[in-house]
């Protein structure tokens, strides 16, 4: 039985191989390296939103010879000094430094952009950057709204540049393997996909009161076109994603990328129905809005989804903190971010249990993912081919799209039915809350 089984963890490897990049170079090759990229193999990268995700893809782009880290944009000029110095440590030149990033995106110099704002921003930030000539990483999720998804997606066909969507989960070989699995039918009939974040590592959003915006922050962009609101330090760099003016809490930030791998897999893009059950549960007064317990169920044909988040706990299904879980008559392929495995169903032959299919152990994943997602964005640009893309922006729009409709559904309290062929929810007051709404000046982009 063991030998099998390694029989077919190689099989499933080899054949699964060549839909996953390389691993990259190590720090240590870099220097070396640069020397042999020719000026006319440049790539100039400029970032805007520094602080979190948005450093973390740059950093993986800078362990590629051939990309620079030539701007960088930021509401925060702490921020923006220690990244500065972050990026002369790795190349020894500091880049030019931008508190608007309108302006830096009037530099010709830039061929594209990595976007790594809170949600709220994605969409202008997104469509400025590309109707400025700029290819775009962009962190997930997609954006803030239904309505914002969709112009971003018109937005990208209209100017034909590249975009890359930061569910980096799209170029993990562990999920690429699990998705050919599913695919084979081996699972039998798959009734039940489950998708999770248990995150123990959240505690209480302690409350706080507003008080004045840091030095050297202009709290007024960092708005943009979120209601005006006194600052509150509770709402500001990570923990803006507990807010509704500015994210949709685990449903979008985690969900996403759950989501995207079960649709994916499952070969569907749009549900027929949603309903969501949960709320503010586990700290029920402490400063956050959205919920920290959160239980979706999307319905597909053939088959239901289940979303659930929990934060404060670690106790998720199949004993992992986060995962998909694909459920079918012969057995059950659970994977997430520590690898994939295959629980086999059993039945009784002749008096004894036996496993309807080959049950399979932990298959790790091969290489880092978020490295090797921030170079095929890369050498797509340099194919100008957006087909290589990984998670270009229709697939980050699909799962976006979904997470949204959880969250529309938790809203109204109630099920909610959309028509795929009028791209919209049947309910007036469920459309209402797929639109984007935009304060303080700001516009929605007219695409």
């Amino acid at each position: 039985m063991n030998s099998r089984r390694k029989f077919i963890h190689r099989s499933l490897l080899a054949s699964a191989g060549a839909t996953v990049l390389p691993n990259l170079v190590t720090a240590e090759h870099l220097a070396a390296l640069k020397k042999r990229v020719g000026a006319n193999d440049q790539l100039n990268i400029g970032l805007i939103g520094c602080k979190g995700m948005g450093w973390s893809n740059m950093n993986s782009h800078l362990l590629l010879p051939e990309v620079n880290c030539v701007a960088l944009a930021d509401v925060d000029q702490s921020v923006l000094d220690q990244r500065s110095a972050n990026v002369q440590e790795l190349r020894g030149k500091k880049p030019k430094l931008y508190t608007d990033y309108r302006k830096m995106l009037e530099d010709k110099d830039i061929d594209a952009v990595i976007i790594g704002t809170p949600d709220h921003w994605h969409c202008l930030n997104l469509i400025d950057s590309l109707s400025a000539g700029k290819h775009a990483y962009v962190e997930k999720p997609l954006a803030n709204s239904i309505e914002e998804c969709n112009l971003m997606v018109k937005a990208a066909d209209r100017y034909g540049k590249l975009v890359q969507v930061g569910q980096w989960q799209r170029s993990g070989s562990q999920y690429a393997q699990a998705i050919e699995f599913v695919r084979s039918g081996k699972l039998g009939n798959i009734r039940l996909v489950k998708t999770w974040a248990y995150q123990g590592w959240m505690k209480p959003v302690p409350v706080k009161p507003n008080g004045q915006p840091p030095q050297g922050v202009d709290y007024k962009m960092w708005l943009g076109p979120a209601p005006e609101r006194p600052f509150n330090e509770n709402r500001f760099h990570f923990n803006f994603r507990w807010f509704w003016d500015y994210a949709g809490g685990l449903m979008t930030d985690w969900g996403v990328h759950e989501i995207d791998i079960a649709l994916y897999a499952m070969n569907v893009s749009a549900p027929k129905s949603i309903m969501a059950s949960g709320g503010k549960l586990a700290y029920p007064d402490d400063a956050s809005e959205t919920p920290d317990t959160l239980q979706t169920v999307y319905e597909y044909d053939g088959f239901n989804m289940l979303w659930e988040h929990a934060t404060g706990i670690d106790g998720g299904n199949y004993g992992t903190t986060e995962g998909i879980a694909f459920i079918g008559n012969n057995g059950t392929l659970v994977v997430n971010r520590g690898g994939w495995k295959v629980i086999a169903e059993t039945e009784n032959v002749n008096g004894q249990r036996k496993e309807k299919i080959e049950a399979m152990e932990l298959v790790k994943p091969d290489g880092n993912a978020q490295r090797i997602h921030c170079k095929n964005f890369v050498d797509a640009i340099k194919s100008n081919d957006a087909s290589m893309l990984n998670c270009g922006i229709k697939t980050g729009s699909v799962a976006a799209i979904n997470a949204h409709m959880g969250n529309v559904a938790y809203k109204l309290g109630r099920k909610v039915y959309w028509d795929a062929q009028k791209d919209a929810f049947t309910e007036s007051d469920a459309n209402k809350m797929t639109k984007a709404s935009y304060h303080n000046g700001w516009k929605l982009p007219k695409v």
